[in-house]
């Protein structure tokens, strides 16, 4: 079994910085790709960034491309993403979702995850 916990979600306003993180414990495995996704109030759930265990690959969703950067410290299992000039479209609740079994890509679609974090909230103000 393996545990997600998100944490660094806030309300800020536009242009402002945040940062989030996700701490894996339990039978992660020695290879694993981790990802950032967020439901938006109304809107169905959609990626945002993944990373590998290793940081050998990462992805971004075009939407956040520039502004967003996740980065892995696998030495304490911790995702992390950072959010600079965030925008109002940004307000959802963001998941961290986490794969055992490492495959070519980074996968983009929810179903592809076996583990889910609890969520944690941001809002961007204009």
């Amino acid at each position: 079994q393996v545990l997600l916990v998100e944490s660094g979600g806030g309300l800020v306003q536009a242009g402002d910085s945040l940062r989030l993180s996700c701490v894996a414990s339990g039978r992660t495995g020695s290879t694993y790709t981790m990802a950032w996704f967020r439901r938006a109030p109304g809107k169905e759930r959609e990626f945002v960034a993944g990373t590998t265990w290793n940081s050998g690959r990462m992805y971004y969703t075009d939407a956040v491309k520039g502004r967003f950067t996740i980065s892995m410290d696998n030495t304490k299992n911790e995702m992390l993403l950072q959010m600079n000039s965030l925008k109002p479209e940004d307000t959802a609740v963001y998941y961290c979702a986490l794969r055992r079994q490492l495959i070519v890509s980074i996968p983009i679609q929810s179903n592809e995850y076996e583990y889910w974090g609890q969520g944690t909230q941001v809002t961007v103000s204009s």
